[in-house]
């Protein structure tokens, strides 16, 4: 049976990546994407999906503005990584899909509130549109299956040397989520810093001489750059598609169960994901936190799927 999905993100190379994924691999069902601001404003990484849709002819999936800015605090983008549109690097078309007439946090809930509990959500930006919809519609909370999100982390952040940029962005929000009751998948920067874009993976795609494949090659290697310029990593780590691959087969990620709590005042450690690894607060586990990734076969996943295009 089919993985039921809505992806909620801030395209973003590696959320581009993260919906052809979800689009097209046999196990997922992809209900909608809901947009947010993160990466880059809200209207820019809603474009960023619609262009992406388009080009890869994603046309069953109903696309939807969400929140323009964190729950409290004003919003934050990351240019330095993504670039002035959010997806810098390769030529893109002008997309011809058509907008959803509905807010994204309104889609979530509607969405919710018909199925049958079986929905699991995949953010893979900040958490405003989940939080915000858990606020004003309490009643979506039991619906929701499962949470597997991208963010956070057990060690050293990426905006901060406490905080991830998810959380960071609005950790009111992530707050909120962490503390819903349900099953939460929590895909830090531990996990994803293994899923690095080498030269390998984008001779793979580029291999194949097909539009999408050489599409998310050339994201690659702009998001490559940006990473070695900021970072001076050898290579882009793809954090987004590891919250989808995580669903279409959990036994890809390694994880421990375990308490996390959201930072949500500190001078210096605001936004920070605080992992209680061994168990010293005294808290009920509320997140399975992956520390390890399978890399060759998440990787053989991305391609072979990207490839079916």
């Amino acid at each position: 049976m089919k993985h039921k999905i809505i992806l909620d993100c801030d395209p973003g190379h590696d959320d581009a990546i993260a919906i052809l994924l979800a689009a097209h691999h046999p196990d997922i069902d992809l209900l909608a994407i809901t947009t947010v601001a993160g990466n880059q404003s809200v209207e820019k990484t809603t474009r960023n999906a619609l262009k992406v849709c388009s080009l890869a002819n994603i046309r069953h999936v109903p696309i939807a503005k969400g929140m323009d800015r964190p729950l409290l605090r004003p919003a934050r983008h990351a240019p330095d990584i993504h670039g002035e549109s959010g997806m810098d690097g390769p030529h893109i078309p002008e997309p011809d899909i058509e907008l959803d007439s509905r807010h994204g946090v309104d889609l979530l809930i509607e969405l919710l509130l018909n199925s049958n509990g079986d929905i699991t959500l995949v953010p893979t930006g900040p958490l405003t549109n989940i939080a915000a919809a858990m606020r004003r519609e309490p009643a979506i909370v039991p619906k929701i299956a499962a949470i597997s999100l991208m963010g956070g982390a057990i060690g050293l952040g990426n905006v901060t040397p406490a905080a991830e940029f998810n959380i960071h962005t609005d950790p009111e929000a992530a707050e909120i989520v962490f503390d819903c009751g349900r099953p939460i998948t929590m895909v830090p920067l531990e996990v994803t810093h293994q899923a690095l874009a080498t030269g390998e993976v984008t001779a793979r795609l580029r291999a194949a001489h097909r539009p999408v494949a050489s599409f998310a090659a050339d994201l690659l290697v702009f998001f490559a750059s940006a990473y070695h310029n900021v970072f001076g990593f050898p290579a882009a780590p793809v954090h987004d598609p590891c919250a989808v691959a995580a669903i279409i087969d959990p036994t890809i990620l390694r994880a421990h169960t375990m308490h996390v709590a959201i930072e949500t005042t500190g001078h210096w450690t605001t936004g920070r994901t605080v992992c209680d690894v061994y168990g010293k607060v005294g808290k009920q586990p509320n997140t399975r936190v992956g520390y390890a990734l399978d890399v060759n076969r998440f990787w053989d996943m991305v391609i072979n799927t990207i490839l079916s295009y």
